[in-house]
């Protein structure tokens, strides 16, 4: 694996680095037509879709021009594209799984932002186990007819489309049983509620779905290939931008090192005192391990490999450091930790890169419970590691739910 750049990326590199510096916007985007306005200004530029193929909007580009987008985003603190669930896996999947008319109709709107897009995978009581879904997909001969409910649908409330999993078959074994499908979030019979969050946002919703209709063009593969599918999608969402986090990681490592030079205990500066420097110090080589695990994907991905089973190593291990990170920051800063409102200027995060707001460190102390569940709980991505990388045997247990097997 080699880690030093080409020629070519770092002149690409820099390229990127001097557009980001001159193009962020210099204010919060607070509307929706204004995170329009911003990806769509990112996609015009070459910086949405940089791997897909040509023929449906993107550059064609490499994994390592992708990996470089994204950690200059993070260096300059730019806002995500608002299309990030589409971009990121969803499209792709359509790429892998997709009809030719499918790519046609949805991907190049997909990377322009005129249609948005949400994942409607996870049930009230399907969430680790996801192959126990309910909402089913009845074929009525030229349609299928769809009733459930949906949980914790990132973006929902301003999504035109989604991707979903229902049962067609209810006969047959759970995981065989489910359909992939593109589905209207604008039609009748759909009701998003957005869902008030710990942390005060409400980007999660709930999606009801009441005799509305799927079309039979709008199946994605085969009938009963859903599980298969999401298996797909859900590589994407855990082992992509693994680089980027790395930046934003060092960003607001650095600027907790600031504030420990501000701020003193019993007279001394928190950076020299002994307990202080020794979490410091574990903090910065936990982000050390995640940028050499970000760089085996990347190599993984120069090399033509898709994600596959060893992206959980990496999603487990980011989202248990991110929320430990945030347990030793509050141990660290004390009671300034946790206020939200009249936060000292020098102690303010902003880390509009992380959720496309202003945040707080008890908002990230509060968000980072979120990294452990959503992509698949650390649970689950343990079972996926003993028994699709380390190939250990399966628990002897009659009732173990097929939870192991996926998100």
């Amino acid at each position: 694996m080699d880690l030093n750049l080409s020629a070519q990326d770092r002149a690409f590199r820099d390229r990127t680095r001097a557009w980001f510096q001159s193009n962020v916007p210099r204010r919060e985007l607070k509307t929706l037509e204004e995170r329009r306005a911003w990806h769509r200004t990112m996609y015009e530029a070459g910086y949405v879709g940089l791997t897909w193929p040509e023929e449906y909007g993107g550059r064609g580009a490499s994994p390592m021009q992708q990996a470089i987008v994204a950690d200059e985003m993070a260096r300059a603190n730019a806002p995500a594209p608002i299309n990030g669930l589409g971009v990121g896996f969803i499209g792709p999947t359509i790429i892998i799984h997709g009809t030719e008319a499918q790519k046609q109709r949805y991907l190049k709107k997909i990377l322009s932002a005129e249609e948005i897009w949400c994942q409607l995978y996870s049930e009230p009581n399907s969430g680790s186990d996801l192959a126990s879904l309910r909402t089913r997909a009845d074929d009525t001969g030229d349609h299928f007819l769809v009733n459930g409910q949906k949980i914790w649908t990132s973006g929902g409330h301003i999504s035109d489309w989604g991707i979903l999993l229902a049962r067609t078959d209810p006969a047959v074994a759970k995981h065989k049983g489910i359909s992939c499908f593109l589905f209207n979030m604008r039609q009748p019979g759909v009701e998003v509620r957005p869902l008030k969050q710990i942390t005060g946002s409400a980007e999660f919703n709930e999606v009801f779905m009441t005799n509305a209709r799927a079309a039979k063009g709008d199946l994605i593969g085969r009938l009963g290939q859903g599980w298969e599918i999401a298996q797909t999608t859900l590589g994407f969402e855990r082992g992509g931008n693994t680089l980027a986090r790395v930046t934003r990681h060092q960003a607001n490592m650095q600027r907790l090192i600031d504030i420990t030079r501000l701020l003193s205990r019993d007279s001394v500066a928190l950076l020299e005192d002994p307990v202080a420097r020794q979490k410091l110090g574990r903090m910065i080589v936990d982000v050390e391990v995640l940028r050499y695990a970000g760089y085996r994907i990347l190599s993984k991905l120069e090399q033509g490999t898709r994600p596959g089973s060893e992206s959980s190593v990496d999603k487990l291990y980011y989202s248990e450091m991110d929320k430990r990170h945030q347990e030793l920051v509050q141990d660290i800063l004390g009671p300034y930790g946790q206020l939200e409102q009249g936060l000292p200027a020098q102690l303010a995060l902003n880390s509009s890169t992380l959720r496309g707001d202003d945040s707080t460190w008890a908002y990230n102390f509060l968000w980072s419970r979120a990294g452990t569940i959503y992509a698949g709980s650390s649970e689950i991505q343990k079972n996926i590691i003993g028994e699709r990388v380390l190939k250990l045997p399966r628990e002897p247990r009659a009732d173990r739910p097929v939870s192991s097997k996926g998100a």
